[in-house]
């Protein structure tokens, strides 16, 4: 009686197929990249530019209350577009647990002034103590000028 010999173990590959790993994570990075700018909590407005801004860490955290006003005189809270009447309301609403807190006003550059000043009147009748006016820093003048 002959033993017979199995030599399965020669036939093992042991390299590693890298392609599907290539093409899920190519899928995730497209997903990332799609969503990534749906995530962003703010009305795109384009701020006044000053010399020196004083800086307002507190605009950027997930709990701040911000209120937007385009340049067509549109107001926003957060996300949500509101009538100038009824933004204190919505504001007192949102401050009824949080009292004393920092309301945060970013206006269009171009944004009529009359617009602006109905938005910050209707958050002080709210009951609101500070209101932030959010501004962007001037870029250097030699080094705008000097790429041209």
């Amino acid at each position: 009686m002959a033993i017979a010999v199995r030599n399965e173990g020669s036939k093992v590959n042991s390299n590693i197929n890298v392609t599907p790993m290539v093409d899920v994570m190519l899928v995730l990075l497209i997903i990332f990249m799609v969503i990534t700018p749906m995530l962003q909590n703010k009305v795109q407005v384009d701020m006044a530019k000053v010399d020196n801004p004083t800086a307002m860490p507190d605009a950027d955290k997930e709990d701040a209350i911000v209120v937007a006003i385009t340049r067509d005189g549109g107001v926003f809270l957060g996300q949500d577009k509101v009538a100038v009447s009824e933004l204190g309301s919505r504001v007192r609403d949102k401050l009824a647990d949080k009292p004393g807190k920092t309301i945060y006003v970013r206006a269009d550059a171009r944004a009529q002034f009359r617009a602006v000043e109905d938005a910050i009147d209707a958050v002080r009748t709210a009951g609101v103590e500070e209101v932030g006016l959010l501004t962007q820093k001037r870029e250097a003048a030699g080094a705008a000028a000097g790429g041209e």
